[in-house]
């Protein structure tokens, strides 16, 4: 057995920034079938809940743990949104220029990548790809400020819950990752075919039992 080494060079590897944003949009059978660009993204911050253990004690010892399920989370900021976005915000329009608010809001998925970097190729090491399904935004704050001597942007803010989905041979779930650096580029290639669309192919976010069909083929030699 080799001998532990920290810090070798090409294992300093580190994650940051996020783009390639895509708005999915599900259709009557919940298929992800219709994809959006989502562009300014500043920040999407995942926030799992639950896992909360209960202990339950019997014999005058703690006898085991009670574990909660698990829910998906996540804060998106952006300076702006796609307007096909404004349905899952609880916006409706029913004429050109005219939006009403407090409305239903319907569910989204959600794609976006995240960098991986290494002290030898910096953020050209790899990426990360996060695919979010069963999403839904609750209402926040927009806050609107005068011009001043120091202009900033506005950036919008939402907090969003979801709904897990089938996933074969696994509990339901909310998100996937995919790690560039761990999955042949053939095969990375076919899935963000899938998933920003091509010349004749429309974007769609694939459901999870698509996604591991793919990796499994592309595994088989």
């Amino acid at each position: 057995m080799a001998e532990i080494v920290w810090d070798k060079t090409g294992d300093r590897v580190y994650e940051t920034g996020v783009d390639h944003g895509v708005l999915y949009i599900p259709d009557l059978t919940g298929v992800y079938n219709t994809g959006f660009p989502w562009n300014g993204l500043v920040s999407i911050s995942e926030s799992p809940s639950g896992a909360e253990a209960t202990p339950q004690y019997a014999d005058n010892i703690k006898y085991l743990n009670l574990v909660s399920a698990e829910e998906f989370g996540a804060t998106i900021e952006a300076f702006t949104y796609p307007d096909e976005f404004a349905q899952c915000d609880g916006t409706a329009s029913p004429a050109e220029g005219l939006f009403i608010g407090q409305q239903r809001r319907k569910t989204f998925g959600l794609s976006y990548r995240t960098l991986i970097g290494n002290d030898i190729d910096a953020t050209d090491y790899g990426y990360k790809l996060h695919l979010i399904y069963g999403a839904l935004a609750a209402p926040t704050e927009k806050a609107y400020t005068t011009v001043n001597d120091s202009p900033e942007a506005i950036t919008f803010s939402w907090e969003i819950t979801t709904t897990p989905v089938n996933v074969p041979g696994f509990k339901p779930a909310a998100q996937l990752t995919l790690d560039s650096t761990k999955i042949p580029l053939a095969v990375l290639a076919e899935i963000e075919t899938l998933l920003y669309g091509a010349a004749a192919t429309q974007p769609t976010l694939p459901l999870p039992a698509e996604i591991i069909s793919i990796l499994e083929a592309g595994a088989t030699p």
